[in-house]
């Protein structure tokens, strides 16, 4: 029962597709490196990474039971634990709670600032998950806590949040808009029929449109804003290459099959961990 019930929790907080919190994980180290010029320290390495998997897997909970009564209704959801019924609210509930004391024990280990900044972080977290009955485009409302790490890391390292650090928020804002848009096109027919709002239907035929302009949004404003604060050539060509990405991904998505569009999210995690070895190696090599 014990081993039945772990594999359960583990399905609940989403162990096996590691993509979902590698999304949160580069774009936050990104940030973490920009902020100490190069490599930050063992310290907030561990704090940030541990901290950004405790409170991805803690969202997942939240978000699961928030969405139980609409998954049952799409084909990818229906067997999610809570939806299914094999995890009871109470416990996916109590699971998320943990999982975000734990998070939140490791900010207590670094400063005041991150500290206060971390009650914003977990307050657009809660909200995410209903967004998305009042709010044509909830991608937008994700894409602002999917970054939330970015003003922490510069909090974690400087004790303030400079104008840098919302300018790489909102490019960051972007990405998750394509990303997130290519996650809600694989379910577009299902969240028709339940009355879910989501960018993909929003955006309707402009769909594929909308999700390149924001890959380039993305890329555009953190070269722009970076250009003279990491090794330009080595970073510039870390671009270049996320940006080649960008295209297969638009290339994957164009016809808006449910496989091809899926596979397109997934492989979004290795476009961010480009746009940060750009910027390692950028330090590294100066």
């Amino acid at each position: 029962m014990l081993r039945q019930k772990l594999g359960l929790y583990l399905a609940l907080i989403r162990w096996n597709r590691p993509a979902g919190w590698l999304l949160l994980l580069w774009p936050t180290l990104s940030a973490l490196w920009v902020a100490s010029h190069g490599f930050p320290g063992w310290h907030l390495l561990t704090v940030f990474t541990l901290g950004t998997i405790l409170m991805r897997s803690a969202g997942c909970c939240i978000n699961d039971v928030a969405d139980r009564d609409f998954d049952r209704h799409v084909k990818r959801t229906a067997q999610r634990p809570v939806t299914s019924g094999a995890v009871s609210v109470k416990e996916a509930l109590w699971l998320g709670a943990v999982l975000a004391l734990l998070a939140f024990g490791l900010v207590l280990t670094t400063n005041a600032v991150t500290i206060a900044w971390s009650f914003a972080a977990l307050a657009v977290t809660l909200v995410y998950p209903y967004a998305k009955r009042f709010v044509s485009m909830p991608q937008a409302v994700l894409g602002v806590a999917f970054s939330f790490g970015i003003p922490m890391a510069f909090a974690a390292v400087q004790s303030r949040v400079p104008l840098l650090a919302w300018v790489l928020l909102l490019g960051n804002l972007f990405w998750v808009i394509a990303y997130d848009t290519e996650y809600a096109m694989v379910d577009r027919d299902d969240d028709l029929k339940i009355g879910m709002k989501t960018s993909a239907i929003t955006l309707g035929r402009f769909d594929v449109a909308g999700v390149m302009l924001s890959y380039l949004f993305y890329l555009f404003i953190w070269a722009l804003a970076l250009m003279n604060r990491v090794q330009s050539a080595i970073y510039l060509i870390a671009i270049g290459l996320a940006g080649l990405q960008a295209l297969w991904h638009g290339w994957l998505i164009r016809q808006r099959e449910r496989d091809d569009c899926f596979k397109a999210f997934r492989l979004n995690h290795w476009l961010g961990f480009t746009v940060f070895a750009g910027i390692a190696l950028s330090y590294l090599l100066a």
